[in-house]
C-alpha cells in the first residue's frame, strides 16, 4: 500500500519536475528583455508558478491514481506498468511540442499559446508554418528533441512502476479518500474560496515573469474551454453604466462634418495593409526611408496622424476596418458564420448604392474563414490564390503583392463605375521574403521587415502611378490603411500603445485641393473609417453604430484597442494599457489617478459592450 501511494506521489512530483524545466526553458529564451530584474525577481516565477504546476499536475494524474484505486478494490484486476508508461510519454511529448511553439507564438503575438493559436495551426497549417518561418527554427528544434530525450529519461528515473500489492479493505477506503481530496485541492488550488486562476501566478510589474509563471499547459486548457463559454468575460459594470460610458464616446455630433471631397459619388479603392505600423512611417514619427511611396501620397492626400488598430491580428482588423465592429480581445467573430453574417458592412451597402464591389487577396481565402466572410459581406467579385497563375506563386502565402496589384488594375478598367474594390496585402509578413533583392541587406529579422516594408511600399507606389493613366482616376479615392500593427522594428510589447498605431491616408484627385497635404490630428481607430467614408459620400451610417466621423471636429477624440485579455485606450491627455488577467495597469502616459480611473472605466465599458454584442449577434 505505501509503495503504491510512493508510485503516486513520485509521478505526481515528476510532472512539476517537468513544468519546472518547461519554464526555465521560456525564460532562457527571453533572458534578454529581463535586463535590470534581480535573480531573486526572476527566481519567484518558479516558486509561484509551482501552485499553478500543482493544478496542472493533478488534471494529469486523475487517470493514474483511478487505475490505481481500481486496482486496490477489484481482485486480480492489474493494469500493466507499460500503460503508464506510454501515457506518460504521450503527455510528455504533446506537452514539449507546446514549449516549443509556445516561446515562438509568445515572440510575435505577446501572449502564451492559446485557443485562438491552436485554432489557427489545425484548420491553416499552411499559413502557420509560413508565419512561423521566420522563428529560430534549428534553436526550437533543438529545445523539443532536447525536452523530449531529457524528460523520458527522467521519467523513467523518477516513477516506478510496480505491480500494485493488497492490503486491508479499510485501509484502502481511507487512503483512496484521502488521495483523491489531496488530488482535487492540488487541481483546485486550494480551500480559498476562489478556485485556480491565473491571477494568482500574478506577482511581477513585469509581465515576463507573470506569463513565466503561468502554467502553459493549464492556460491552454482553460483557454480551449473559455472558448466554448457564453459567458462575458469582461463583466464591469451595470449594463446600464456600460451603455451610458460608451454612448459618450460614440455620440454623433449636431455639427457638420468637415467636406474634403468634391464628388460624393467616387469610385473607392481600399488598400489594407499587412503589418504596418507607424513606426515605419516617417511623416507618423517612425523611421525614414522604409515608406517613401507612402510619403509622397500623403504630401498629396488627407493623412490621419493619430490611428489606432482595433486588434492584434488580421481577422480583428478586417473586421473593424469592413465592419466597423471593434476587435474581441479573445474572441474572432470573423470565423463564426452565424455571428459575422449579422454584421453591417461596406460592401453591402455599396452595393445598396449602385457601386460594383470585389476583394483581392494573393493567398488562400479560406484562411480565417474569410471566403465565407466576404461572400457574406456582399462582395460581388472574389480574386484570390486559385485566381492566378503557379509562376505567381512565389511567396509561402500565396501571390506577392506587386502581382495583385496588377489584377486590381486590370479588374478595374473593366469594371463599371462606380466601383469599391477591396485589396489585402499579404507579402509584408513573416518570413518576409521578398520577390528581389532587399533594400536593407542583412539576416536581422528587423532588417528583413523593414525591407519587406519598402517593397510592397514600392508596389502601391508603382500601382498608383500606373492607375493615374486610367480614366476612372479622376473620380477615384484611394484609402491606404494597415490591418495591424506590428512589434519590429522596435521590438515593443503586445500592451504598448506604440504597437497598435499604424497610418491611415485618403488619397485622390477627388479631394478638394484645399485639403491635399493635411494632416488630421484626431485620435481615432480603424472602426472610423466606415462613419468617417459614408458621411463623405453623403451614405447612410446608422448601421456603423460602433463608428466616429473623424472629419468632424465635435467628435471626442478616443481609441480603443485590445489584444488576449487585455485593452488599452487612448485620449489626448492620458493613453492607458490594461491587464484583464493580472488585473492591473501595464502602461500610462501620464500620472493622473482621477483620469486614470475615470479612463480605466471607460475603457472597462468599451470591453464589456464589445464583447457583449459579440456574444449577442
Amino acid at each position: 500500500m505505501i509503495k503504491s501511494i510512493l508510485i503516486l506521489i513520485r509521478y505526481f512530483l515528476f510532472w512539476l519536475v517537468f513544468f519546472f524545466l518547461e519554464r526555465l526553458v521560456f525564460l532562457s529564451f527571453f533572458l534578454h528583455k529581463l535586463k535590470g530584474v534581480s535573480a531573486a525577481e526572476i527566481s519567484k516565477s518558479f516558486f509561484i508558478g509551482l501552485w499553478m504546476d500543482s493544478s496542472m499536475s493533478g488534471y494529469i494524474s486523475v487517470l493514474p491514481l483511478l487505475a490505481v484505486i481500481v486496482c486496490w478494490f477489484i481482485p486480480g484486476f492489474k493494469i500493466p506498468g507499460q500503460v503508464l508508461k506510454w501515457y506518460t510519454s504521450i503527455f510528455v511529448v504533446l506537452f514539449s511540442i507546446i514549449c516549443a511553439f509556445n516561446f515562438n507564438i509568445y515572440r510575435e503575438w505577446g501572449s502564451k499559446i492559446n485557443y485562438k493559436a491552436l485554432d489557427f495551426a489545425l484548420n491553416s497549417p499552411g499559413e502557420a508554418l509560413a508565419s512561423g518561418a521566420s522563428s529560430p527554427v534549428l534553436i526550437s528544434l533543438l529545445t523539443l528533441i532536447a525536452l523530449i530525450v531529457f524528460s523520458l529519461w527522467l521519467s523513467r528515473k523518477i516513477i516506478v512502476y510496480r505491480p500494485l500489492k493488497k492490503a486491508n479493505i479499510l485501509l484502502k477506503i481511507a487512503v483512496s479518500v484521502l488521495l483523491i481530496g489531496f488530488n482535487f485541492l492540488a487541481i483546485r488550488g486550494g480551500w480559498q474560496l476562489s478556485p485556480m486562476n491565473e491571477s494568482m501566478a500574478y506577482y511581477s510589474n513585469n509581465q515576463i515573469l507573470n506569463h513565466a509563471a503561468i502554467n502553459t499547459e493549464w492556460a491552454l486548457l482553460r483557454d480551449v474551454l473559455n472558448n466554448k463559454s457564453t459567458r462575458n468575460p469582461y463583466q464591469y459594470h451595470t449594463k446600464d453604466v456600460a451603455d451610458g460610458l460608451v454612448g459618450e464616446l460614440l455620440a454623433k455630433p449636431q455639427t457638420p462634418s468637415v467636406r474634403i471631397m468634391s464628388s460624393a459619388k467616387s469610385n473607392i479603392v481600399l488598400v489594407i495593409m499587412e503589418s504596418l505600423t507607424a513606426d515605419v512611417v516617417e511623416s507618423l514619427g517612425g523611421e525614414k526611408g522604409v515608406a517613401p511611396q507612402l510619403e509622397k501620397l500623403a504630401a498629396n492626400g488627407v493623412l490621419f496622424e493619430n490611428i489606432y488598430a482595433s486588434g492584434d491580428r488580421t481577422d480583428k482588423g478586417v473586421v473593424a476596418i469592413l465592419n466597423a465592429f471593434p476587435s474581441q480581445a479573445i474572441r474572432s467573430i470573423m470565423k463564426l458564420n452565424t455571428k459575422q453574417e449579422k454584421l453591417p458592412s461596406l460592401s453591402e451597402n455599396f452595393v445598396k448604392n449602385g457601386y460594383q464591389t470585389a476583394f483581392f487577396y494573393g493567398g488562400e481565402s479560406e484562411f480565417f474563414n474569410m471566403k465565407s466572410y466576404l461572400l457574406s459581406n456582399e462582395y460581388q467579385t472574389l480574386i484570390e490564390r486559385d485566381d492566378f497563375s503557379e509562376k505567381d506563386m512565389n511567396s509561402k502565402w500565396g501571390a506577392h503583392d506587386g502581382v495583385v496589384f496588377n489584377r486590381v488594375l486590370k479588374d478595374s478598367k473593366n469594371t463599371q463605375q462606380p466601383f469599391f474594390h477591396t485589396m489585402l496585402t499579404l507579402t509584408h509578413h513573416e518570413p518576409f521574403e521578398i520577390p528581389g533583392k532587399p533594400h536593407f541587406p542583412g539576416e536581422e529579422i528587423e532588417n528583413k521587415f523593414r525591407s519587406t516594408a519598402f517593397y510592397v511600399d514600392s508596389c502601391l507606389g508603382d500601382f498608383i502611378n500606373r492607375a493615374r493613366k486610367e480614366p476612372w482616376y479622376k473620380n477615384t479615392l484611394f484609402v491606404v490603411v494597415a490591418d495591424h500593427g506590428h512589434r519590429l522594428p522596435k521590438n515593443q510589447d503586445i500592451y504598448h500603445p506604440g504597437r497598435f498605431r499604424i497610418p491611415l491616408l485618403f488619397f485622390g484627385d477627388v479631394i478638394k485641393p484645399e485639403f491635399r497635404g493635411k494632416k488630421i490630428t484626431k485620435i481615432g481607430s480603424q472602426t472610423d473609417i466606415a462613419t468617417t467614408l459614408f458621411t463623405q459620400l453623403d451614405m447612410e451610417t446608422s448601421p456603423f453604430s460602433w463608428g466616429r466621423d473623424l472629419l468632424n471636429p465635435a467628435t471626442k477624440d478616443f481609441a480603443f484597442f485590445d489584444w488576449d485579455n487585455g485593452f488599452g485606450v487612448v485620449t489626448p491627455g492620458q493613453t492607458l494599457s490594461y491587464d484583464n488577467t493580472g488585473k492591473s495597469i501595464l502602461y500610462k502616459k501620464a500620472e493622473s489617478k482621477a483620469e486614470d480611473e475615470k479612463l480605466l472605466n471607460t475603457g472597462k465599458a468599451y470591453m464589456q459592450k464589445v464583447f457583449q454584442e459579440y456574444l449577442d449577434y
